[in-house]
């Protein structure tokens, strides 16, 4: 209920904000809040071009596009008519935005779903996932003592973890994904978060990364000097994001987090991430790139690697389930297909309404106050 209140208000504050704004003269045009597109200049004014300056009518004329700039503006001349642009548009307007969702990232997301899903309906099939479920339980029942051992989700969320681990959005998102389905099975309050979801979410945003290869990429794509000199921070800012989302969710669950097995669990883990940075601070820039560039995928393609070779060793335990390796990974993207289809109207909601309340202006006018109220107390 509060979520749902949430989304309303941003609709309607954004598009009220957005026509006191147009009303009062502040915004010439609204119309980018519908069709336009992100960072495109926003139309201040308008006018008949013998109402400008003799000079600027010369020298629009005279440009080879009919473009001239003065300052932060821009004149265009189109039919006699001048207008004057300044600024760019925050995000894009309604209808784009709802083209972007599908073709820009829910048919990449459903592309992801369907081929990490199938590769987990391999797992599930040849036995691969119960094995690890098993492995697994001693330490994940004391952070999920709500799910039973042996539980399919165990795998799911080890993959998810293991994947945001290396680094490998893609992959740790169908992962997280069918592991919130499967924890929902357990939940007998079907329209409200069980404990478990909780602690898996809260761990999930922590996102305890060791190889930050999607930042390293999008650092590299805007011609950052050093991508990879952001790996020593988000490590450690992951890390303690973890321990502490861990430590705040357990208190509140009442999860007694000083069993053997967890604290050796989470020593090891510190323990791999020290011998790993250490290693890392030492290489130059090429190295940087080059190790954990090939890690992550190595790592990645040896998982899938895996997963065929073990499941060709179960063939029998498909033929039994009267079903082939093929088949049941088909199987298993279908899966993936529904549940895309499923989130696909939760992420066109809110990006439609994060889209909206960016280009109103709101959005600016609450981080200006927060930083003012931030520096008030010195932060």
């Amino acid at each position: 209920m509060a979520l749902s209140r949430f989304w309303v208000a941003l609709f309607l504050c954004s598009i009220a904000y957005l026509l006191i704004h147009l009303v009062s003269g502040r915004f010439y045009s609204i119309e980018f809040a519908v069709s336009g597109k992100k960072d495109d200049p926003l139309l201040q004014r308008e006018y008949y071009i013998d109402k400008l300056p003799p000079e600027l009518q010369s020298s629009l004329q005279s440009a080879p596009d009919h473009k001239v700039t003065v300052g932060e503006e821009q004149y265009t001349i189109d039919n006699g008519v001048v207008k004057v642009y300044a600024g760019k548009q925050a995000a894009d307007g309604v209808v784009p935005q709802c083209k972007n969702t599908l073709f820009d990232i829910l048919l990449p997301l459903i592309a992801y779903l369907a081929f990490f899903s199938g590769l987990m309906q391999l797992l599930i099939d040849s036995g691969a996932a119960e094995r690890v479920a098993k492995l697994l339980s001693p330490i994940f029942v004391h952070v999920f003592p709500e799910v039973p051992r042996g539980h399919p989700s165990i795998s799911y969320m080890t993959l998810n973890f293991a994947a945001n681990f290396l680094g490998l959005d893609s992959a740790a998102t169908p992962f997280g994904l069918k592991a919130m389905k499967s924890l929902q099975e357990l939940n007998e309050q079907k329209d409200r978060a069980s404990n478990p979801q909780i602690m898996f979410m809260c761990l999930h945003a922590a996102g305890l990364t060791l190889l930050p290869t999607s930042i390293i990429g999008y650092r590299a794509a805007a011609h950052a000097r050093n991508p990879a000199d952001v790996m020593l921070p988000c490590i450690i800012t992951s890390f303690i994001g973890t321990v502490a989302a861990l430590v705040i969710v357990g208190i509140r669950q009442r999860i007694n987090l000083f069993k053997a097995g967890l604290v050796i669990a989470i020593g090891g883990i510190a323990g791999v991430i020290a011998v790993l940075l250490v290693y890392i601070t030492r290489l130059d820039l090429i190295g940087k790139s080059y190790f954990t560039g090939n890690l992550s995928s190595a790592v990645l393609l040896s998982l899938i690697f895996a997963i065929f070779g073990y499941s060709l060793l179960r063939e029998k335990q498909f033929a039994a389930k009267d079903t082939t390796i093929f088949k049941s990974f088909v199987e298993g993207a279908y899966n993936g297909l529904e549940v895309g289809r499923i989130i696909f109207p939760y992420i066109l909601g809110m990006l439609v309404a994060i889209s909206l309340f960016r280009n109103s202006g709101l959005f600016e006018m609450f981080s200006a106050a927060l930083a003012r109220a931030f520096r008030a107390v010195h932060v």
